[in-house]
Protein backbone atom coordinates (compact mmCIF):
# COMPACT_ATOMS: atom_id res chain seq x y z
CA UNK A 1 0.00 0.00 0.00
CA UNK A 2 1.47 3.38 -1.45
CA UNK A 3 0.59 6.52 0.41
CA UNK A 4 -0.98 9.48 -1.92
CA UNK A 5 1.01 12.20 -0.56
CA UNK A 6 -1.15 14.56 -2.19
CA UNK A 7 -4.20 13.27 -1.20
CA UNK A 8 -2.30 13.20 2.56
CA UNK A 9 -1.75 17.12 2.23
CA UNK A 10 -5.10 17.39 1.43
CA UNK A 11 -6.99 16.02 4.21
CA UNK A 12 -4.53 17.05 6.72
CA UNK A 13 -5.74 21.05 5.20
CA UNK A 14 -9.09 19.96 5.52
CA UNK A 15 -8.68 18.82 9.30
CA UNK A 16 -6.76 21.64 10.51
CA UNK A 17 -9.09 24.13 8.70
CA UNK A 18 -12.02 22.70 10.37
CA UNK A 19 -10.32 22.51 13.74
CA UNK A 20 -9.46 26.12 13.35
CA UNK A 21 -13.28 27.28 13.06
CA UNK A 22 -14.49 24.83 15.22
CA UNK A 23 -11.99 26.19 18.53
CA UNK A 24 -12.48 29.87 17.23
CA UNK A 25 -16.52 29.83 16.76
CA UNK A 26 -17.14 27.42 19.77
CA UNK A 27 -14.57 29.44 21.76
CA UNK A 28 -17.10 32.43 20.71
CA UNK A 29 -19.86 30.30 21.16
CA UNK A 30 -19.52 29.23 25.14
CA UNK A 31 -17.85 33.17 26.08
CA UNK A 32 -21.12 34.63 24.30
CA UNK A 33 -23.80 32.31 25.25
CA UNK A 34 -22.73 30.35 28.36
CA UNK A 35 -19.58 32.56 30.50
CA UNK A 36 -20.98 35.94 29.81
CA UNK A 37 -24.51 35.76 31.21
CA UNK A 38 -23.57 33.46 34.29
CA UNK A 39 -20.58 36.07 34.90
CA UNK A 40 -22.40 39.06 34.63
CA UNK A 41 -25.20 37.49 36.91
CA UNK A 42 -22.67 36.21 39.48
CA UNK A 43 -19.52 38.94 39.63
CA UNK A 44 -19.43 42.32 40.25
CA UNK A 45 -17.00 44.18 37.84
CA UNK A 46 -14.20 44.19 40.10
CA UNK A 47 -14.01 40.04 39.93
CA UNK A 48 -15.98 39.80 36.09
CA UNK A 49 -13.58 41.86 34.61
CA UNK A 50 -10.37 40.19 35.24
CA UNK A 51 -11.78 36.80 34.57
CA UNK A 52 -12.63 37.85 30.82
CA UNK A 53 -9.35 39.21 30.79
CA UNK A 54 -8.05 36.01 31.98
CA UNK A 55 -10.00 34.23 29.57
CA UNK A 56 -9.65 36.13 26.50
CA UNK A 57 -5.41 35.68 27.40
CA UNK A 58 -5.80 32.50 27.20
CA UNK A 59 -8.41 31.71 24.72
CA UNK A 60 -6.97 34.52 22.12
CA UNK A 61 -3.40 32.79 21.75
CA UNK A 62 -6.13 30.28 19.98
CA UNK A 63 -7.78 32.46 17.89
CA UNK A 64 -4.60 34.07 16.60
CA UNK A 65 -3.36 30.40 15.62
CA UNK A 66 -6.66 30.03 13.71
CA UNK A 67 -6.43 33.39 12.38
CA UNK A 68 -3.09 31.75 10.48
CA UNK A 69 -4.42 28.30 9.75
CA UNK A 70 -7.36 29.35 8.39
CA UNK A 71 -6.40 31.82 5.36
CA UNK A 72 -2.84 29.45 5.30
CA UNK A 73 -5.13 26.24 5.06
CA UNK A 74 -8.54 27.67 2.97
CA UNK A 75 -6.28 29.52 0.07
CA UNK A 76 -3.47 26.76 -0.19
CA UNK A 77 -6.38 24.74 -0.91
CA UNK A 78 -7.95 26.96 -3.39
CA UNK A 79 -4.78 27.59 -5.13
CA UNK A 80 -2.66 24.04 -4.46
CA UNK A 81 -5.38 21.43 -5.49
CA UNK A 82 -8.63 22.99 -7.10
CA UNK A 83 -6.86 25.71 -9.73
CA UNK A 84 -7.89 29.33 -7.73
CA UNK A 85 -10.70 31.08 -7.20
CA UNK A 86 -11.89 30.99 -10.69
CA UNK A 87 -12.41 27.09 -10.42
CA UNK A 88 -14.51 27.35 -7.29
CA UNK A 89 -18.26 28.00 -6.20
CA UNK A 90 -19.80 30.61 -5.13
CA UNK A 91 -20.12 29.31 -1.59
CA UNK A 92 -16.34 29.04 -1.51
CA UNK A 93 -16.39 32.58 -2.31
CA UNK A 94 -18.78 33.67 0.21
CA UNK A 95 -17.07 31.48 2.98
CA UNK A 96 -13.74 33.24 2.13
CA UNK A 97 -14.88 36.77 1.86
CA UNK A 98 -16.85 36.05 5.65
CA UNK A 99 -13.89 34.48 7.21
CA UNK A 100 -11.68 37.93 5.62
CA UNK A 101 -14.34 39.96 7.59
CA UNK A 102 -14.27 37.60 10.67
CA UNK A 103 -10.43 37.74 10.57
CA UNK A 104 -10.17 41.84 10.71
CA UNK A 105 -12.99 42.56 13.04
CA UNK A 106 -11.10 40.27 15.41
CA UNK A 107 -7.98 42.41 14.80
CA UNK A 108 -10.23 45.52 15.38
CA UNK A 109 -10.81 44.05 18.89
CA UNK A 110 -7.64 42.61 19.71
CA UNK A 111 -5.90 45.55 18.91
CA UNK A 112 -8.50 48.40 20.54
CA UNK A 113 -11.14 47.09 22.89
CA UNK A 114 -9.05 43.98 24.27
CA UNK A 115 -6.35 46.44 24.66
CA UNK A 116 -8.13 49.15 26.53
CA UNK A 117 -9.78 46.21 29.05
CA UNK A 118 -6.12 45.00 29.79
CA UNK A 119 -5.74 48.90 30.21
CA UNK A 120 -8.68 49.23 32.23
CA UNK A 121 -8.14 46.18 34.43
CA UNK A 122 -4.37 46.38 35.11
CA UNK A 123 -5.48 50.45 36.69
CA UNK A 124 -8.77 49.28 38.22
CA UNK A 125 -11.21 51.41 36.03
CA UNK A 126 -14.24 49.39 36.34
CA UNK A 127 -16.27 51.77 34.30
CA UNK A 128 -13.79 52.16 31.21
CA UNK A 129 -13.16 48.14 31.73
CA UNK A 130 -16.96 47.43 31.24
CA UNK A 131 -17.23 49.51 28.43
CA UNK A 132 -14.39 47.55 26.46
CA UNK A 133 -16.04 44.52 27.57
CA UNK A 134 -19.46 45.76 26.32
CA UNK A 135 -17.73 46.37 23.17
CA UNK A 136 -16.00 43.05 23.05
CA UNK A 137 -19.27 41.52 23.49
CA UNK A 138 -21.04 43.17 20.35
CA UNK A 139 -17.71 42.37 18.31
CA UNK A 140 -17.58 38.48 19.18
CA UNK A 141 -21.61 38.27 18.77
CA UNK A 142 -21.09 40.17 15.21
CA UNK A 143 -17.99 37.20 14.84
CA UNK A 144 -20.09 34.26 16.16
CA UNK A 145 -23.12 35.27 13.87
CA UNK A 146 -20.75 35.30 11.06
CA UNK A 147 -19.00 32.13 11.86
CA UNK A 148 -22.28 30.29 12.54
CA UNK A 149 -23.49 31.11 8.69
CA UNK A 150 -19.70 30.72 7.68
CA UNK A 151 -19.82 26.87 8.94
CA UNK A 152 -23.54 26.38 7.25
CA UNK A 153 -21.91 27.73 3.68
CA UNK A 154 -19.11 25.35 4.60
CA UNK A 155 -21.02 22.60 5.24
CA UNK A 156 -24.02 22.90 2.57
CA UNK A 157 -22.73 25.29 0.24
CA UNK A 158 -21.87 22.65 -2.87
CA UNK A 159 -25.30 21.55 -2.11
CA UNK A 160 -27.01 25.08 -2.43
CA UNK A 161 -28.65 26.71 -5.58
CA UNK A 162 -25.70 29.35 -5.64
Amino acid sequence: MSIDVDSLAVALSVALHLVAALIWVGGMFFAHQILRPIAAAQLEPSQRLPLWLGCFQRFFVWVWIAVLLLPLTGYGLIFGKFGGMGAVGLHIHLMSALGLLMIAIYLYLYLFPYRRLQQAVTQQMWAEGKGALDRIRMLVGINLLLGLVTAAIAAAGRWLPL
